[in-house]
This record gives C-alpha cells, sequence and structure tokens, in this order.
C-alpha cells in the first residue's frame, strides 16, 4: 500500500557531501512523520533525523550542525543533505515513515536503504 523509495547514496570523501531523497507513494492518508535512520556495519540502526508533519525536526547528536531534514510542500517527500562527511558516517540510510491509511489507521515503513560511503 506504501513504498518508500530512496536515492542519493554514493561514494564520497570525507568533508565531501550528499543529498539522500525518499518519496514515499500509495494509499497515504496523511503522513505524520518522515526520516532518517542508519545502521553501520556491526552497529545498531540509529536515528539520523526525523521531521514531523508540523514541521518539527529531531536530530541525532551526533549530525548536529553537520546534516539537516526538509521536505516538500506534498509532504510526501524527505530530503537529507549530509555535509562535511565523516567515515563514521558509512551505513545504510534508511527512509521511515509514520502514516495513517484510510481505512486502516496509523502504520510504519521503511525503505530498502541506500548505501553511503566516506572511505578513511
Amino acid at each position: 500500500q506504501v513504498q518508500l523509495v530512496e536515492s542519493g547514496g554514493g561514494l564520497v570523501q570525507a568533508g565531501g557531501s550528499l543529498r539522500l531523497s525518499c518519496v514515499a507513494s500509495g494509499s497515504i492518508f496523511s503522513i505524520n512523520a518522515m526520516g532518517w535512520y542508519r545502521q553501520a556495519p556491526g552497529k545498531q540502526r540509529e536515528l539520523v533525523a526525523l521531521i514531523a508533519d508540523g514541521g518539527s525536526t529531531n536530530f541525532a547528536d551526533f549530525v548536529k550542525g553537520r546534516f539537516t531534514v526538509s521536505r516538500d510542500n506534498f509532504k510526501n517527500t524527505v530530503y537529507l543533505q549530509m555535509n562535511s562527511l565523516k567515515p563514521e558516517d558509512t551505513a545504510v540510510y534508511y527512509c521511515y515513515a509514520d502514516v495513517n491509511i484510510k481505512f486502516i489507521g496509523r502504520m510504519e515503513y521503511w525503505g530498502k536503504g541506500t548505501l553511503v560511503t566516506v572511505p578513511s
């Protein structure tokens, strides 16, 4: 019913930038929040950034000042601008959406992930 498709991952040198995007499509009545999590090799999946319906944002401490999260006017696409990338940012980045589906209710969805690699 809902698909999240990420794009924008790739290889970038330390200090460089990448912009990730995620578009949500399907039977979406409304979106409560969208954002990004990441999982590095051997690590737990962790929050990167979220943006709620009202525009409020929540960032992990380790990316504050380097990353920004935003959305488009249709409220179904979320972006993650990553600047000053470090090797420790290497991870699979997953799009997350908390949505309301008509006649079903509140559901959470995950994208398949996009790999960001920052070599040392």
